[in-house]
């Protein structure tokens, strides 16, 4: 009778285990997943890691077409994490598109101020970069795990097949973000870890709304005291190949000196003001250098991208909606003020470069027409409809279509004295950008090809020879330029600086 009791109360109890695991499979595959890197325990009673490594920065935002190849910035960095006090500091050295030699920055996450030690000098971040040095932290494979199984909503997906292997999917939030965690089947160990989140106060990726990032890991290796840790990372964001890094070298529980993670009492008082600035609030107009009028109707707005106010007899034609939709409604604020009783009756948008478009959401959601290149109108459509579900704008609260007039030739725009003509570049460094032509006053707008230096000299002079080429093809006879980030400037600059480089 007594052993038949016990055999019946074993059966209860697993019965009851059974169910458990069951009504949980979330919790059962992730606490499976930290005992495959060196157990729960072993994950909580980490202090620290310092990782060294190189890798490789995919510039999405910068490359001369939305499809690979991209061009690339390579690294090398020297990284200490402190995993106790959420403190991360970063040592790295940068090297590629116009970068001839290594240049480096140290980098500091540390009670929740972002800070950057250029050449010496300690600089405060700003929101943007506590944003990615944060997700650097959260979303490493020491803490992932550890945060899934601390997180209330954590909940089991349907299995799935990912890089042709079994896994195990679960999800949960941490804050805003929405995490999935892909967990090999057969070894348990995590392959990925896929976030969505919007990043607000980016100039790059704010534009696109909800982003989703994939972290992939591979290239596993035991480290001392046991723990596994990948040595090989990748990150891709909405599809596209964005930063990958491979690490050389991993010291487990280095010891920590609060003096590698101090910042000057300035630089905090400084970040404090920048982390409540926000992107969709940055003026149009900067207090150092004044609008520019190069001929009458055409106001120049200097501000952190420049934006063109032409009047027309019978409207305003705003040149660029760059950076936010914020940022676009006070260029239109001005224009009213500047040209009262002149409606803005269209935007034209001659860069395919992600901060020059970041504004055309708020042209599309006041019902004014977007004229685009023929080449960036996929990127354009694609702006229109990103979801935008965690931080929403006018267009997210009250969708409508765009109207999209897309230039595929030389094209007019306008009647009288300020008639613009929209011309493609169709050169190899400007293949995406479009050029305005002022035929009545000699004046070309040279979109984003022209770009001034501090020292006087131009950026890339590939660039200015090209936009020679081009006044050259269509027969300008161009007296003054002016773009997206060049004030009005004697056309004779440009040729100059061309054959200076020409030159024997």
């Amino acid at each position: 009778m007594r052993r038949r009791l016990l055999s019946s109360a074993v059966s209860v109890l697993l019965l009851t285990l059974s169910a458990s695991a069951a009504e949980d499979p979330a919790r059962a595959h992730v606490r499976a997943s930290a005992e495959a890197m060196g157990g729960e325990a072993r994950l909580r009673a980490l202090t620290a890691l310092r990782v060294r490594g190189v890798g490789h920065w995919n510039l999405l935002e910068q490359s001369e077409r939305p499809t690979p190849p991209f061009l690339v910035m390579y690294e090398q960095f020297d990284e200490l994490r402190d995993l106790r006090r959420g403190r991360l500091r970063q040592k790295s050295e940068s090297r590629g598109v116009v970068m001839d030699e290594w240049k480096g920055v140290t980098m500091l996450l540390t009670d929740g101020v972002a800070a950057a030690d250029f050449q010496g000098k300690w600089r405060p971040l700003g929101a943007a970069q506590l944003q990615d040095m944060q997700e650097r932290l959260a979303f490493a494979p020491e803490h992932v795990l550890l945060a899934a199984l601390d997180a209330k909503d954590l909940r089991a997906q349907a299995d799935t097949v990912l890089q042709e292997v079994p896994h195990h999917v679960v999800t949960f939030h941490q804050d805003r973000t929405s995490v999935r965690l892909f967990l090999n089947a057969r070894t348990n160990l995590p392959t990925a870890v896929e976030t969505l989140d919007a990043h607000p106060e980016d100039p790059f990726w704010s534009i696109w709304g909800d982003v989703r990032t994939v972290l992939s890991f591979q290239a596993w290796t035991l480290e001392q005291g046991g723990l596994r840790y990948p040595r090989h990372w990748e990150w891709a964001r909405n599809g596209q190949p964005h930063h990958s890094i491979t690490v050389t070298s991993v010291t487990v529980d280095p010891p920590l000196v609060d003096a590698d993670f101090a910042v000057p009492d300035d630089v905090k008082q400084g970040f404090e003001s920048r982390r409540t600035r926000k992107l969709d609030d940055t003026p149009v107009l900067r207090p150092d250098a004044p609008p520019a009028e190069p001929v009458p109707g055409v106001v120049q707005l200097p501000g952190a991208w420049n934006v063109a106010l032409v009047a027309q007899d019978d409207g305003v034609v705003v040149v660029e909606g760059p950076l936010a939709s914020g940022y676009s409604a006070r260029v239109l604020d001005e224009a009213a003020k500047r040209f009262p009783g002149l409606k803005v009756k269209a935007v034209v948008s001659t860069s395919d470069a992600w901060p020059h478009i970041g504004g055309l959401r708020e042209y599309v959601a006041r019902g004014i027409p977007v004229h685009v290149l023929d080449l960036n109108r996929a990127l354009v459509e694609r702006l229109v409809a990103a979801p935008r579900t965690l931080v929403l704008d006018a267009l997210a609260r009250k969708p409508r279509a765009a109207k999209l007039q897309v230039v595929d030739g030389r094209r007019m725009l306008g009647t009288g004295k300020n008639r613009l003509e929209l011309i493609p570049a169709r050169t190899e460094t400007g293949e995406r950008m479009l050029f305005a032509w002022l035929p009545e006053h000699g004046l070309l707008y040279t979109s984003d090809l022209v770009q001034p230096q501090p020292d006087g000299t131009f950026f890339n002079v590939q660039q200015v020879d090209e936009t020679v080429e081009v006044a050259t093809r269509e027969k300008l006879p161009v007296s003054q330029v002016f773009g997206m980030h060049l004030k009005p400037t004697d056309w004779s600059a440009l040729t100059t600086a061309v054959n200076k480089v020409r030159a024997p």
